[in-house]
């Protein structure tokens, strides 16, 4: 028996989207993933605001968008651990519970930038490769070099510090955002195609992202044909 090969794509999912699964998607395909998690942050480090979901809502919609897909899961390891969420724990965990098992890690181009800033980074770019996708405009072939703590390799970029290796894997782009979905729900608008139906079901169940509860007979507030507001 081979080696398990487990990536994990990081993030708030507040909500998960398509963009989202065309990325963890095609990774799983370029790369021959056997499992690919999804793993929602309980509080982002980096984040100046919290999400406006609470954890445990935002780990059952990541879990409805993967809902039946035979190499996508929804991660719970930072949810349960609770407190903030420092991906060089999460591997750390992973490590133990797979040994053995090959890591890697997906970011996007803009957290690629803030690399150097995580915790303990040379311990996560030992832990698990490291791959880059495009995000917020920004091409991964074009990122500068990124130098972490740690000791000298060759290829390093300066005393006491190391280049980190990032692998980059071509993805679809879909322009579409986290922000940009709540703000449809905010305003009234339909989010139909952005979200898969049973992300799209619980945001209505929930009445999440809006500003104030819908009042009764609100026209613009129902529930799309084939989506069901009971539990």
């Amino acid at each position: 028996m081979g080696t398990l090969r487990l990536g994990i794509f990081g993030g708030t999912f507040d909500p998960p989207h398509v963009g989202h699964l065309m990325v963890a998607q095609e990774v799983v395909e370029h790369l021959g993933l056997d499992r690919l998690f999804l793993m929602v942050a309980h509080a982002p480090p980096l984040r100046e605001t919290p999400p406006s979901t609470p954890p445990a809502l935002r780990l059952e919609m990541a879990r409805a968008a993967v809902a039946g897909h035979p190499f996508l899961e929804a991660g719970d390891l930072e949810i349960r651990r609770g407190g903030v969420s420092y991906t060089v724990d999460t591997l750390r965990q992973l490590a133990a519970l797979y040994p053995g098992a090959e890591l890697t890690f997906v970011m996007g181009a803009d957290q690629a930038l803030a690399f150097p800033r995580w915790r303990e980074p040379g311990e996560v770019a030992s832990r698990a490769r490291l791959v880059v996708v495009p995000r917020q405009g920004l091409d991964p072939r074009t990122l500068p070099p990124v130098v972490v703590p740690g000791p000298l390799v060759p290829e390093g970029a300066g005393e006491g510090g190391r280049r980190v290796e990032f692998l980059t894997v071509p993805v679809t782009r879909v322009d579409v955002s986290a922000s940009l979905v709540r703000e449809r729900v905010r305003l009234g608008r339909s989010i139909r195609y952005l979200v898969p139906p049973g992300v799209e079901a619980l945001i209505y169940r929930h009445d999440l992202y809006r500003e104030s509860p819908p009042s009764r007979g609100e026209g613009r507030w129902r529930f799309p044909s084939g989506v069901s507001g009971e539990s």
